[in-house]
């Protein structure tokens, strides 16, 4: 179902009808299939659907995004399974308004860092540093990656995005590295860098939530790094994977 259904709206879409009409009539298609089969997980699973198929389609920008996913899990929440209250929703806001106070902090002082380090010359300093020591494009980006996946075990990834972009592009542009190329193998590292032991963040989301410890959670977590790093050894070596679609945009 969650691959059927944008796949609907797009044949839909194709035959002539209008993206809005197709998606309005497959979500209410969608909650009446949920409730005559009583579907468990299905109405939650398709938010990244909604989410994804919302921005490409046009329907809204990645902020409404973040709005039309919040109203979702609200109504499904509050309306449809009726397992959220107003006691839970209100402990809910409090510890989200906690989480993006402490991130807007971090990105704050991530942004004057920055600043500072472009005003000192330090990125000029370190594009001298890295072309001293090697002029081999694979070999920076080999130690872009040690250090990323370091720095994204104890930064949350908007704030090492924040301070290590500035200080490594201008090596990035020295080198003849595209900068699209780059700026995914950044983001890949620092999504790793995320579930990576000992202080991945999200390992000890993902301890809390699931109720294990973080020792059972790390061992879970283990073999799934596996394809991780195999997806960003090519990633990072074969930049046809991500400049491939951009190239063909720009034809």
């Amino acid at each position: 179902i969650v691959i059927g259904f944008p796949l609907a709206v797009w044949a839909a879409a194709r035959l002539g009808a209008d993206a809005v009409v197709a998606t309005l009539v497959a979500i209410v298609l969608l909650f009446l299939a949920d409730w005559i089969f009583k579907f468990e997980a299905v109405l939650p699973i398709m938010t990244p659907v909604l989410l994804i198929g919302g921005m490409v389609s046009g329907i809204f920008t990645p902020t409404e995004a973040a709005v039309a996913a919040s109203i979702w899990a609200l109504f499904l929440g509050f309306v449809w399974y009726r397992t959220l209250n107003f006691r839970m929703f209100t402990k809910v806001s409090m510890e989200t308004i906690e989480t993006t106070a402490v991130v807007l902090f971090i990105v704050a002082a991530a942004s004057i860092f920055g600043w500072l380090l472009t005003a000192t010359r330090v990125t000029d300093m370190v594009t001298t540093w890295v072309l001293s020591f090697t002029d081999k494009p694979w070999v920076f980006l080999l130690l872009v990656n040690l250090l990323l996946l370091f720095v994204g075990c104890f930064l949350e990834p908007t704030a090492a995005i924040l301070i290590a972009v500035p200080v490594l592009m201008p090596a990035v542009l020295q080198l003849g590295i595209d900068p699209v190329h780059f700026g995914l193998v950044v983001v890949l590292n620092l999504m790793i860098g995320l579930l990576h032991p000992p202080m991945g963040i999200v390992l000890f989301v993902l301890a809390r939530v699931a109720n294990l410890s973080l020792e059972r959670t790390t061992m879970a977590i283990l073999p799934w790094l596996v394809p991780l790093l195999a997806s960003l050894v090519l990633l990072t070596y074969v930049p046809e994977i991500s400049l491939w679609l951009p190239r063909q945009f720009y034809k």
